[in-house]
């Protein structure tokens, strides 16, 4: 299977975790033994990782065929896929296979019950860089999986002023307006200001922001403050973020907002429940 570098990285990474041979393996298994393993989702959920599990198998010169797709449902007991190789080499992949398998499961899985919530509205469901350190492709991919959507993946191609960001600039007298249009300048196309108060939302809105992320407010706050950023900058997005669980995220979305970014997505997920059972 063919496999970005980002892929390729995670995936030795997580190999090198378990040091350069099996020794187990090496003294109580023959190095002719063929086996194949039944790659199998003990709980229902989504399933989501293939390409990087694929990755694993690949640098262990095992293959998988899998029987089951990245965002698709699967019920418990389903075979999601079959690894083939040397027994050697199937239980050297097992364990980094099966962790990123699992985490990636359980955030597709959290993901869709958040994009099920709000299914009908015009709003999304975002990541945030709330993601486990060095696994950022495999989160992200795994929400995508899910039903949400990319957000910033990094600092260096979208500009967002937070809150620090705005105490910086009333500490230095700084315009938003000519930070926004020194980042369009630096190529920047996406402006994305956090506020807390109105009085931010009208600067941020004069200032040329592309999309307010209103952050820690109530659903009926929501609203008014998106209504308002409307009348002020006609097509700007809005953005929900802070506090925001599966009981109220329907409220924020009902309430207007285009986007809801969502930390618990990846930052506490709840591993998927997979196994491998081999057969030799």
């Amino acid at each position: 299977m063919p496999s970005d570098p980002e892929v390729e990285r995670i995936a030795a990474t997580a190999l090198a975790e378990d040091g350069e041979s099996d020794l187990t393996t090496l003294v109580s298994i023959p190095s002719h033994l063929s086996a194949a393993g039944a790659i199998e989702y003990r709980t229902h959920g989504v399933f989501a990782g293939t390409r990087f599990a694929a990755a694993v198998a690949d640098l262990c010169h095992c293959s998988v065929d899998w029987s089951v797709a990245d965002g698709a449902p699967v019920q418990a007991g389903t075979v999601i896929g079959t690894l083939h190789g040397t027994l050697r080499e199937i239980l050297r992949a097992e364990r980094p296979l099966l962790n990123l398998l699992q985490r990636a499961s359980g955030i597709a899985t959290m993901t869709r019950r958040y994009a099920d919530a709000v299914a009908g509205t015009r709003c999304r469901i975002l990541h945030t860089r709330k993601t486990a350190p060095g696994l950022r492709a495999l989160d992200v991919a795994a929400v995508v999986a899910g039903g949400g959507y990319p957000h910033r993946l990094d600092l260096a191609h979208e500009v967002m002023i937070k809150d620090n960001h705005w105490r910086s600039l009333m500490r230095e007298g700084s315009r938003l307006e000519k930070v926004l249009a020194d980042a369009k300048h630096r190529g920047a196309t996406a402006l994305y200001v956090e506020v807390e108060s109105v009085e931010q939302l009208e600067i941020a809105c004069a200032a040329g922001a592309t999309r307010l992320l209103i952050d820690n407010q109530s659903p009926e706050t929501l609203r008014t403050w998106a209504a308002l950023a409307r009348r002020l900058r006609p097509g700007i997005e809005i953005e929900a973020t802070g506090g925001i669980t599966l009981a109220n995220v329907r409220s924020y979305a009902d309430a207007g907002a285009d986007f809801i970014s969502v930390g618990a997505l990846t930052h506490s997920v709840r591993a998927a429940d997979i196994a491998l059972e081999v057969q030799i």
